[in-house]
């Protein structure tokens, strides 16, 4: 079989040497348009529990970290003069060069044809049985292949730029920090003995409002953003000890979220997407670089099984490599939307409850918990310490009601009365016409973002009209969670998370970590909570 790869990242390369290794006789050639020792970016980043399926296809990565990279257990928050660890959260992390080089390595001593500043589209590569679209997220072969794949794309609100520093950071550390035109925040990380990841993000006010909008982002890769480099070392000075920003293409974008309806097409002749050029997720979550050698193992895996069969070998490879790519994604969208409103939570949380917002977007108290006991078990503390009891159990003040505790007892119905507090709060979808008893707003968040705009100005209506509370239902996770956030942090109301299923671990998350004051759920699914827990 002749195989074209267009694309020499980390992916196109190790699916080169996976496929050699497995079929010697297969003929394989890598197109990459830039030159051999071109990389943008600085670093990549792997999680201990993602590495175990690649060091099995091949142990190249596992012998560069070995040797090159640099492995740390603890995250660690920076805000407001404070530095709160969490444990359990095993990473390693290389510099981009160095691995693309013993990829490149690996492929050439298998016998895969490397042909560096070569760029090809489809048109050049007749006489291939099947081409790769390894070339990243603005993959040129998907464009041409559009109509059949059917991609889309999702753009964030935050504005993020990568630089390197020559400041070392003991491991993973987002360091949130308030300037004179809004709040930007880092993601660092080790790469190496002298180098440092230093990703930042802002929202788009304080970008424009600090002036670092003016560099032109249409000018080909190469040129960085100096005067942003100026004015983040400036900010940042403190944080790294007065130490260097590093440049390579550094420039301000907003991520895209990447999905393809199809990863493959058989015609008018095959082509299978890998990597970025298929799907993305957000850095804060998802490594683009070990999703991508994860689709090399599945993709070589399935040419082998079905060596005499490409289209069932292609059917193979988006069957087994897709559920992991989506579950990676769908935890991707809570943390990009928590980095497209971290400067709220900057403002109005305390470090400790910050801390803990951050670490339990995308899981919950007990998962965290497994993972880093001491750091769950310092932030109950803190709660405890303010409140004098569990988060679940600490009265809450309504003003005209006094709360036993943080869950309510929901009745079903439409316009549902929350109960089990003595006196009953009836819960309306629109401001009562006359003068009446103590009312709650009850409002349906979306089914997707797209309807949060809508929902949030239904909201402020409410919000307006003078209710205890602001009790939210339906939608998803995500939108119950934003628009709750919503009526606390802009409206200043208390916030009812309703769900009736919601299990106490979810519950006690929402509080602790202040995306809601109170939980709501029906007597039958709070009882089953005192029997679980």
């Amino acid at each position: 079989m002749r195989i074209a790869v267009v694309g020499g990242g980390p992916g196109g390369l190790f699916f080169a040497a996976l496929v050699r290794q497995a079929d010697p006789s297969a003929e394989v050639t890598v197109f990459e348009r830039n030159r051999a020792d071109d990389a943008f970016g600085f670093g990549v980043v792997f999680s201990d529990r993602t590495l175990a399926g690649i060091h099995e296809a091949d142990p190249v990565l596992r012998e560069a970290l070995d040797a090159h990279g640099r492995h740390w257990d603890e995250i660690e928050v920076r805000l407001k003069g404070e530095r709160i660890r969490c444990g359990g959260n095993g990473m390693a992390a290389i510099v981009r060069r160095t691995l693309l080089g013993l990829l490149q390595e690996r492929a050439d001593a298998v016998g895969a044809d490397l042909r560096f500043q070569t760029e090809v589209d489809l048109d050049d590569l007749d006489g291939y049985d099947l081409v790769i679209a390894a070339d990243g997220t603005g993959s040129r072969l998907r464009t041409a292949l559009e109509d059949r794949l059917q991609p889309s794309v999702e753009t964030a609100t935050a504005k993020f730029i990568w630089f390197g520093t020559d400041y070392m950071f003991d491991g993973l550390t987002f360091v949130h920090e308030r300037g004179p035109h809004g709040v930007f925040a880092v993601h660092g990380y080790p790469i190496g003995d002298r180098l440092s990841t230093f990703i930042v993000e802002t929202d788009e006010t304080t970008w424009r409002a600090a002036g670092l909008d003016a560099f032109d982002v249409t000018r080909p890769p190469g040129p960085s953003d100096l005067a942003t480099k100026a004015y983040l070392e400036e900010l940042f000075a403190d944080q790294i000890d007065g130490h260097r920003l590093l440049v390579n293409n550094s420039r301000w974008g907003n991520f895209r979220t990447r999905r393809t309806r199809h990863w493959y097409v058989t015609e008018p002749r095959p082509v299978a997407l890998l990597g970025d050029a298929a799907h993305t997720a957000h850095f804060s979550v998802g490594s683009g670089t070990k999703m991508a050698m994860e689709d090399a193992i599945a993709l070589a895996a399935a040419l082998t099984k079905h060596a005499d069969d490409l289209p069932a070998a292609l059917a193979a490879y988006e069957a087994a490599a897709r559920p992991s790519v989506e579950a990676i994604q769908n935890a991707a969208r809570p943390s990009l939307g928590w980095w497209e409103h971290f400067g709220e939570y900057h403002d109005a949380f305390e470090p400790w409850q910050f801390a803990y917002h951050f670490l339990s977007r995308s899981i919950t108290d007990a998962r965290l918990a497994r993972r880093a006991p001491d750091f769950v078990r310092a932030s109950h503390d803190q709660w405890r310490a303010r409140h004098g009891a569990e988060p679940l159990d600490t009265p809450f003040d309504l003003g005209a009601l006094r709360l036993p505790g943080r869950v309510m007892l929901v009745e079903p119905g439409a316009t549902a009365a929350v109960g089990g507090t003595g006196d009953p709060l009836p819960l309306h979808t629109s401001a009562p016409d006359t003068e009446q008893e103590p009312w709650g707003a009850l409002i349906t968040a979306p089914e997707d973002e797209p309807g949060l705009a809508a929902a949030d100005k239904r909201l402020a209506d409410l919000a307006a009209a003078g209710p205890l509370l602001v009790a939210v239902r339906g939608g998803t996770a995500h939108t119950r969670s934003l628009l709750t956030e919503r009526a606390r942090l802009h409206h200043a109301l208390p916030a009812l998370l309703l769900d009736d299923q919601m299990d106490r671990d979810r519950a006690l998350t929402a509080v602790l970590s202040g995306r809601a004051d109170l939980v709501g759920a029906s007597a039958d699914t709070v009882s089953s909570w005192e029997v679980t827990q």
